[in-house]
Order: C-alpha cells, then structure tokens, then sequence
C-alpha cells in the first residue's frame, strides 16, 4: 500500500506515464460534472473587453451621435429659422476663430519662454498675433484686448447660467453686438460699421490734439523750429497732407522739453489716450507708462515690418495696420493704405527712443488729412 502511494506520487512529479487504476478513473469522472456544475466553463476570452476598450468604443459612439444629432439641429435651424441660423454660424466659426488664436499665442509665448526669446526678436506676424490675442502683464504691447474680450465671455458665461437663460443671451447679443461681443462674432458688416463708430470715437480727440500743439510753440526755444511748428499747424488747419520732412524737422521738439514723453501734461495724455482707442481714466502716471509702452511696441512692430516689407502683407494686414496707427482704412483702397503705410514706416524707422512723442502725436498728424479717410 505504502509502494503504491510512493510511485503515484512520483508520477505526479516527474510526469510518470502510469495509469491509474479502473478505480480512480472513475472517480474522476464523476468528479469533472460537479466541477463543471460548481464553476461553470470558461467564458472565452473574445467576450472581454479592457477599461480602455470600453471607453473608447464609447466616446466614439457618443461622438458619432453628437455629430448625427448637431447635423439634424442645423438642418432645424435652416429651414425654419434662417436668420437665427446665420447669427449662430457666425457665432460658432467665431468661437473656433477665438480657441484656434489663443493656441497658436500659447504656442509661441511657450516657444519665447523655452528659447528665451523677447517679444521684439519676434516675426512681424508672431508679434502682431500676440498683441491682437493674448494679454499679460510682461507684454504691455496687448492693451487689455484679450482681457476685454474674456471679460465679455464670462460675463455672457454667467448670466446664461439659469434654465433658458441662453435665449435672453442670445437676444442680447443680437440687440448689442459691438458691446458684448467680440470681433471674433461680427458680421462683415458689422466689423466695418463698428471701425467706423471707434474711429469717430478717436477722431473727437484729434482738436483738442491740435490745439495743444499750437498752444506750446511759444515754448519752444529755438526760432527755426517755433517756425516749422507753425508751418506744420497752418497746413493740418488748411486740410493738407504733412509731408516726411515736415514731420521728421520736428523730432528735437518731440524728445525734450515741452513735447517729450515726459513732458505731456495730463490734459494731452487724456486726449492721446482717447486717439489709441485707449482709456483715459487712469492716474497721470499710468497714462504716461500706457502711453510710453503702447508707442514702443507700434515702434517694435515697425521695424520687423520694414524688415518683412510691406508687399508681404495681405490686403487684409494692410488695413489693420493702417488702423491700429491712427488711420480708417475701412473706406480707402487696398494700394492707397500701402502708400500711408510707407510713410508712416519712413518715418518712425527714423526716430530714435527718445523721440517716439513724436510718433504717438504721428496718428493724428499723418492721418487726420490724407485722402480718402473721412472727416
């Protein structure tokens, strides 16, 4: 008895070939039905699916039936309400405009910070994208217009918060566009009719400009320039254009006493400020620091742009640049806004840090006259 269990139990170690007595096989026959019944088969493995599995196979499905369901409420919206189908075409290519900005700032703020590269060792274009879109207190070129237009968002975001509070948005949004939206959700004609209203908003400043510089050419301590201050008022006063050189014969003016940055008197900052499209509502001394950084950017923006060269603009980038320095080119022709824009060029790569008073007080000079531009 004791043999038999010693060879059994060699034979379940070493894989002996002995087979077991009639006795055992029957055992264990019996016993693989109450093992069957007790655990079941196996399931195979062709039913499962892994977690990950699981929710990919789910956000497919969720998004093929978001896209079936949102195709459908388009379909809705054309037939029977056309117009408010166009109001929310143009309020959802803006949101995508708005997202597909704020990457590409982020993506090259990312690329400055990683190759420790300053705003100004930027391209034209990077440097224009940065000051149109983002906004940080380490670039003072953007003015806020980022903030500004988040601030616009959240305050939509909130007061759709409640139940079908969305359609109040929507009606608000249709009933004041140029105050709660951004220019990102203005219709073609909107943009142009809105350009218009902030220009004329400038244009008030423009007198009052003008009348300050004629005020202090009595100050001025050199004859040949009080001379050449006086030409240059009479002939703005008379509805001529300015040329290059009678702007750029001014510049010693401009960089001391009494037209230097640092000699504005409040009164003339406000009214700088109010032709930027910038709030005059600050202290003294952060109109001055509004003033000074805003100007050294536009001068920044200047030189990588006559480096890129005028002819690699868009029609589009052309005009933009014309109006963000002083000039409605809504209204003037694409070759006409090349020409300002040359001038404006000449003279702002002439002028040196000190001098840039005269290039901020250029928007009104270069551009309250030219042809084309309204009164």
């Amino acid at each position: 008895m004791a043999l038999s269990r010693v060879c059994w139990a060699r034979a379940g170690l070493w894989g002996s070939a002995v087979t077991p007595g009639p006795y055992v096989t029957r055992k264990l026959q019996l016993a693989r039905p109450r093992a069957g019944l007790a655990w079941g088969a196996p399931r195979s493995s062709n039913l499962h699916l892994s977690p990950k599995a699981d929710v990919k196979s789910l956000i497919s499905y969720v998004v093929t039936k978001t896209k079936v369901i949102n195709g459908k409420y388009h379909r809705f919206l054309g037939r029977h309400f056309p117009r408010f189908y166009v109001l929310y075409t143009i309020f959802m290519k803006g949101l995508q405009m708005f997202w597909a900005d704020a990457k590409k700032a982020r993506r090259i703020k990312t690329y400055m910070w990683k190759h420790n590269v300053k705003f100004h060792q930027l391209s034209y274009r990077e440097m224009e994208h940065l000051r149109q879109v983002w906004a940080r207190g380490r670039y003072p070129e953007v003015h806020g217009e980022f903030r500004r237009d988040v601030t616009k968002c959240l305050f939509l975001g909130i007061i759709s918060i409640p139940p079908f509070a969305n359609y109040l948005v929507f009606l608000l949004m249709y009933l004041f566009p140029r105050q709660l939206l951004i220019q990102h959700f203005w219709t073609p004609k909107q943009q142009i009719d809105f350009l218009d209203i902030y220009h004329a908003l400038r244009k008030q400043s423009h007198p009052e400009i003008l009348g300050y510089l004629e005020r202090v050419i009595p100050l001025v301590s050199d004859a040949g320039l009080r001379w050449h201050m006086t030409e240059l008022c009479t002939k703005i006063q008379h509805g001529t254009h300015p040329a290059i050189h009678d702007i750029l014969a001014l510049r010693e003016c401009f960089s001391n006493h009494p037209l230097g940055m640092n000699q504005l008197h409040a009164l003339q900052m406000k009214a700088l400020s109010r032709a930027m499209l910038l709030t005059p509502y600050l202290p003294s001394f952060l109109l001055r620091h509004r003033l000074k950084t805003h100007t050294t950017v536009i001068h920044q923006l200047d030189k990588a742009l006559a480096k890129l060269g005028i002819g690699h603009l868009t029609p589009q980038e052309v005009k933009s640049a014309c109006y963000l320095r002083g000039l409605n080119s809504t209204h003037i022709a694409e070759e006409r806004c090349r020409t300002w824009l040359g001038e404006w060029l000449q003279i702002s790569c002439s002028l040196k840090e000190a001098e840039l008073s005269l290039l901020l007080h250029n928007v009104v000079l270069l551009s309250i006259n030219y042809t084309g531009s309204r009164r």
